[in-house]
């Protein structure tokens, strides 16, 4: 799906109602001047005159699978009159869109009860684009896998990952029990911190070379027992895919799509990129959808697995994964070691848990992808982005700060943090 610059008419009416007023920030070091164009492979992609362009088709560039939309489209109206968030960030006091004009977000939507009060856009970015998750596709892979649970295709969480995909016997990832698989804790020595040579260069070389079991098998040492430490990897994620595919039989475009996209009413196509060698879904980060079906799957999970009276995922299973009470204490918020020493989050299933009063998460993908959950107040907020640097969020760079300052902004509008 290529994607294409809003003529000038219609940029002025999102500027009145739905975009932001004023210049996004770096619109020409981001191809605003060429239309912010979609880059002719996966390398120049990430190249910052294509980033727009790339991170709004990326299903064009590379080969992928796609998820149909539901039958039966759960509606996602505006709300009349949207609201004015307001947030402080350092010394100041700021509106959406004055953190539109501050941030490399292309799209930001707040939900309420299921109506849009708040949506903004960036760099000539619409709502009919499918955006690329990065790491937020991981929470969609877990889903699969406690749908494939409930459903008797993997027997417990508890099983080790060999136990589905016989080709990981003897590795490290084949011997990890899946609940340590989902809570980022293998406890493999792999450092993912998005530098030129970590880890996960070496692990994304070898799976495009050779293909996702190869990659798996190439990882060998343990730097601590499994269940014990969280330590962040796709690689993980990856086991994960495969375990799903094979417990299943199907890969992950049928089985989430059949499970969890069209039940849950997704207005559009979704796709997952595929790794060219053995054409297995990107499963660490690889799915690409509109941020509208980003905000109906946030109210799925803000709803309990509950929609339109149909509980589509079981609630039990979604608080073992976004409860921080059912996590060991080492993987609650205020405890858990994150990047840099940060114990700012906690970690469940494939999803990082939030402080505060009530139970809130959000999933988070590189370059500023995330989709912000509380489900006591039934509140959603999409955001996606092209930040400068992929370790932005990993990092706590300012990106990730003024988000976090803008999210405390939406839940004041509505409740107390």
């Amino acid at each position: 799906m290529r994607c294409r610059l809003l003529p000038p008419a219609l940029l002025w009416l999102a500027s009145l109602f739905g975009g932001a007023a004023s210049a996004a920030p770096d619109e020409r070091l981001l191809g605003r001047d060429a239309g912010y164009p979609v880059g002719a492979d996966l390398q120049q992609a990430y190249q910052p005159a294509y980033l727009v362009g790339s991170f709004s088709a990326m299903d064009s560039i590379a080969p992928s699978c796609s998820q149909a939309p539901s039958a039966q489209v759960l509606p996602l109206p505006p709300a009349e009159p949207q609201t004015t968030i307001h947030y402080r960030f350092g010394n100041g006091a700021f509106t959406l869109d004055d953190y539109m004009q501050h941030q490399r977000a292309t799209a930001v939507v707040v939900v309420k009860d299921g109506r849009i009060m708040a949506e903004r856009y960036n760099y000539g970015r619409s709502a009919e684009m499918r955006m690329l998750s990065n790491s937020m596709g991981k929470t969609v892979l877990a889903l699969g896998v406690l749908k494939a649970l409930e459903a008797g295709k993997i027997r417990s969480l508890d099983d080790r990952a060999e136990d589905y995909v016989p080709e990981l016997k003897g590795s490290l990832y084949g011997g990890t029990r899946l609940v340590n698989l989902l809570r980022m804790a293998s406890g493999a020595r792999f450092v993912e911190d998005y530098s030129a040579n970590d880890d996960r260069v070496v692990f994304n070389r070898i799976m495009h070379r050779q293909g996702t079991l190869a990659a798996l098998q190439n990882v060998h040492e343990r730097a601590a027992p499994e269940g014990e430490r969280f330590n962040y990897s796709g690689a993980q994620s990856s086991a994960l895919g495969l375990v799903l595919s094979a417990a299943t039989g199907q890969d992950l475009c049928s089985w989430i799509g059949q499970q969890i996209w069209q039940p849950m009413g997704a207005a559009s196509a979704a796709s997952w990129l595929l790794n060219p060698v053995d054409q297995q879904p990107v499963a660490q980060g690889g799915f690409n959808a509109t941020v509208h079906d980003y905000a109906r799957l946030g109210m799925l999970l803000a709803n309990d697995g509950l929609i339109n009276g149909q509980q589509i995922i079981s609630r039990e299973h979604l608080l073992d994964m976004t409860d921080a009470a059912r996590q060991p204490s080492a993987f609650r918020p205020g405890t858990m070691q994150a990047s840099h020493g940060n114990t700012y989050y906690g970690y469940g299933y494939q999803v990082w848990l939030m402080p505060g009063s009530h139970r809130r998460f959000v999933l988070l993908g590189i370059y500023g992808q995330a989709i912000f959950v509380d489900p006591e107040l039934k509140l959603v907020m999409v955001h996606t982005a092209v930040g400068k640097d992929a370790a932005g969020d990993a990092s706590n760079t300012h990106l990730g700060q003024e988000r976090d300052a803008l999210w405390r902004g939406v839940v004041a509008t509505y409740g107390n943090w």
